[in-house]
């Protein structure tokens, strides 16, 4: 039994999080199909790109229901976070309603560019295991255009030019805004902490 799932919904970050995972010594199962999460202990929702067509390849795979289903651990990354959440103005995209709250487009303005690229700081907003060990002010790499409100699902908030969810968690829920895999040791903090939650 492979303990964690990996969900491949056409995001360009399926591999680099495969190798972060790998150099925690974890090595995941690439799930296409909603057999693949069957046995899983933990699954994971990483994506890249827009989120139209991120839910109509989860669909066409019959992941949606599935995912809606788990009674384990999910986190979801980069706009796999977003797809957490009810629905976008992405395509004004229904997902996967696991998280009460509307994914918005963020809004440039003088010395704010949009898509928001590269580190930002991180300000936690409650506990949460998947924090654990992470300091206030620490420095996550972003890369994203569209966002998440700050709810009390909201763990973790940033600002680029506007306040927005880093980190959301909903019971065995997780997201984060920001990319693990490419966010140096915050990163695989996070990731490892996310192993060390409870599967049960």
């Amino acid at each position: 039994m492979n303990p964690v799932a990996l969900i491949d919904a056409g995001g360009a970050n399926l591999g680099s999080v495969r190798y972060a995972l790998e150099r925690l010594g974890v090595t995941p199962r690439i799930v296409r199909d909603a057999d693949g999460l069957r046995d899983a202990r933990r699954v994971i929702l990483p994506g890249v790109g827009a989120a139209p067509p991120a839910m109509a390849l989860l669909r066409e795979r019959g992941l949606v229901d599935a995912v809606r289903t788990l009674e384990v651990p999910l986190l979801g990354i980069c706009l796999g976070m977003q797809l957490l959440f009810e629905a976008s103005d992405e395509g004004d995209v229904e997902c996967l309603g696991l998280l009460p709250g509307r994914v918005q487009k963020m809004q440039a303005s003088d010395g704010i560019r949009v898509p928001h690229m590269g580190w930002n700081a991180l300000e936690p907003m409650r506990t949460s295991t998947l924090l654990d060990g992470i300091a206030t002010g620490a420095q996550a790499y972003f890369v994203h255009g569209y966002a998440a409100p700050v709810t009390e699902d909201c763990i973790a908030a940033c600002t680029h030019g506007q306040r927005f969810a880093a980190a959301v968690q909903r019971g065995r829920i997780y997201g984060a805004q920001f990319h693990p895999e490419r966010s140096a040791a915050v990163g695989a903090h996070l990731l490892s902490n996310f192993m060390a939650v409870s599967a049960k």
